[in-house]
């Protein structure tokens, strides 16, 4: 039976952690694992030296961290934005989540310029006293991109524009990050901290984004040391995941591989949602058939409107992202129609217009992590603004539907 009390330790054992006393620490027994958990300060130089002492103490057969492949790649320097193909991320869909990684980014670097705390050094730490001693590096944290889109799905769809509004605002924000917002990442990590105040008010979030998480850290765990009799392994983690993690692992009775597997699980959308598209389609054709069988001339001003509204507010959209002229006239072009075709959004025409006619320069891709840190660079570096011209046109577009749809029915009314 899986014991969470803290074994007993030896003596040097036991000196070693009281050097680091200030840093919490769990130790869990299970399956014949014996798990020393450590939480940590993200942004706490020591909490970093901690862990470089915990770890160099010669007690441990492996290491875990708190980290995916995505972010372990990034806190190591070894995430290559000159690798980023955006016509192929438009194409598939990806856009959005590619901005959100880079807001995320964004905010983490902020937080290192403004207190010269590297976010991430005590997860730094344990890689290369890993790597160093021949131990092996567990890496057991659920993938950044399952994580934000389960977190998405989990989120009501009317809270969904506040939430992506509130995310590219606030990292991209000149404000400089306060105490409180510090203190917050000391319990627990960019990403969690970046969506505190959605948390807050939308249980729903709060599960996929740091309950769910603690499950899936504590099976990866039981997967990945399996067998491992005996063998004593450090868990380097956010002191935020520290009482749910060490819970689950002592108690789940869960098989760690279909857990992980269901938490990794896209929920599919409501089919409801799926229908409105179609059904503002069918009524704005609905409403020209109206138009033109009371005269060619109402029929004919009514789709003048549709074309003007719905292509002038995505072209308005496209200008204020700084996009080229062509790429405007392309959501002029393109915006009435594919209202009209909800397989295709104005964004992806106007997007992969740009990135055909500004394709970004490896030197602009090299700059991108450091100018996502400004509003003044989002609109200046040509890859972030094609990512701009996609999502303001999508807005302008999807407004437009609508004040166009009030003004056809106002005028048959």
């Amino acid at each position: 039976m899986p014991n969470p009390e803290t074994p007993a330790l030896d003596a040097d054992a036991a000196r070693t952690e009281a050097e680091a006393s200030e840093q919490p620490i769990r130790r869990v027994e299970r399956d014949g694992v014996n798990y020393t958990l450590i939480g940590t300060a993200h942004v706490s130089r020591a909490s970093a030296d901690a862990v470089r002492e915990l770890a160099d103490s010669g007690r441990f057969d492996a290491i875990a961290v708190e980290l995916c492949e995505t972010r372990f790649k990034a806190l190591r320097g070894e995430r290559d934005w000159k690798d980023l193909d955006l016509y192929r991320i438009i194409r598939q869909g990806k856009a959005g989540l590619v901005m959100a990684n880079l807001a995320l980014g964004a905010y983490q670097r902020r937080i290192a310029e403004q207190f010269g705390i590297e976010p991430g050094a005590e997860m730094r730490a344990a890689a290369e006293v890993a790597e160093e001693n021949g131990l092996p590096l567990q890496l057991v944290d659920r993938d950044l991109a399952v994580t934000l889109r389960r977190s998405y799905a989990s989120v009501p769809w009317y809270k969904r524009l506040y939430l992506m509004s509130g995310l590219l605002l606030g990292v991209i924000s000149s404000d400089e990050i306060d105490e409180e917002a510090i203190e917050k990442l000391k319990q627990g990590d960019i990403l969690e901290s970046t969506f505190t105040e959605f948390a807050e008010f939308s249980p729903e979030l709060y599960e996929a984004l740091i309950a769910e998480r603690d499950r899936y850290m504590a099976a990866s765990l039981r997967e990945q040391n399996a067998g491992r009799e005996s063998a004593e392994v450090l868990v380097v983690l956010g002191a935020g995941h520290l009482k749910g993690v060490a819970s689950h692992l002592a108690e789940s009775h869960e098989a760690p591989e279909a857990l992980r597997a269901e938490l990794c699980a896209i929920p599919p959308r409501a089919k409801w949602p799926k229908a409105i598209p179609w059904l503002i389609v069918a009524l704005v054709f609905t409403g020209f058939y109206i138009g033109f069988s009371r005269s060619p001339e109402l029929g004919w001003q009514l789709v003048w409107w549709w074309v003007a509204i719905n292509g002038g507010l995505a072209a308005l959209g496209t200008i204020i992202a700084g996009g080229h002229p062509l790429t405007v006239l392309s959501a002029v072009v393109a915006a009435p129609i594919t209202s009209l075709n909800p397989t295709i959004a104005a964004g992806m025409v106007t997007g992969l217009v740009e990135s055909w006619l500004r394709k970004p320069k490896v030197s602009d891709l090299e700059r991108l992590r450091f100018d996502v840190t400004t509003l003044k660079g989002w609109f200046r570096n040509p890859a972030t603004r094609i990512l701009l011209v996609f999502f303001l046109s999508n807005v302008g577009s999807a407004i437009g539907t609508w004040v166009a749809g009030f003004r056809i029915f106002g005028a048959l009314s």
